[in-house]
């Protein structure tokens, strides 16, 4: 379970040339694999024209990290999975790249072909913006009036935020800390209120 990631602000892209055949690198922050779909058609209408549209992503999906490559025609392993080595290595999430190749009338070897998808993309990467990105979990909890005194003690005490706050009869929280300090916080409220509290976890 990890609280905060890397990933891009926005989309670069790089080209670079090797024996006439020339990469465009495009590298999108993404969010979901709908997003995927989404530029991986936009990159094959734009360069309709290309020889392959070559892509790799790192997805965070559901706390689980989903990865993904496609060579698009090349040979086996020759572009998208050192496309998705230079993501991992800058240690990237939510992230897409597709590089786009236009045959010079040269063949550069599986060895070439390697190391021209790994350069493009490494080279889109080092003009970035990297954003670290916090991540959060909401928790509702719903207590008894006389117990609210200890429900905000123990957010205090686990540096939760108190995102909103409502008195309706009972007593309506709703705080923010990291993903990591979830369970120890529940486990913290139910016993410091006699299980008194209702605690959930709010999915958006």
């Amino acid at each position: 379970m990890i609280d905060s990631y890397l990933t891009l602000v926005e989309p670069v892209q790089h080209k670079i040339t090797r024996k006439k055949s020339r990469f465009l690198a495009l590298v999108f922050p993404v969010r979901t694999p709908d997003a995927i779909d989404e530029k991986l058609r936009f990159a094959r209408k734009t360069y309709h024209d290309a020889t392959h549209h070559c892509s790799a992503y790192r997805l965070l999906v559901d706390d689980a990290l989903v990865e993904g490559s496609n060579d698009d025609g090349e040979p086996s392993g020759s572009a998208g999975q050192p496309m998705l080595h230079q993501l991992a290595g800058r240690d990237l999430l939510n992230v897409l790249a597709v590089v786009v190749r236009y045959y010079g009338g040269t063949k550069l070897g599986v060895g070439g072909l390697v190391r021209a998808y790994a350069d493009a993309v490494s080279e889109a990467l080092d003009d970035v913006h990297i954003h670290e990105q916090l991540l959060l979990d909401r928790i509702l909890i719903r207590c008894p009036a006389e117990v609210h005194s200890s429900v905000m003690s123990i957010s205090h005490r686990f540096s939760a935020q108190i995102i909103e706050l409502a008195f309706e009869g009972s007593v309506r929280v709703i705080t923010a800390l990291p993903p990591s300090r979830t369970e120890a916080y529940r486990a913290a409220l139910i016993e410091g209120t006699g299980a008194r509290a209702c605690v959930e976890v709010l999915h958006d």
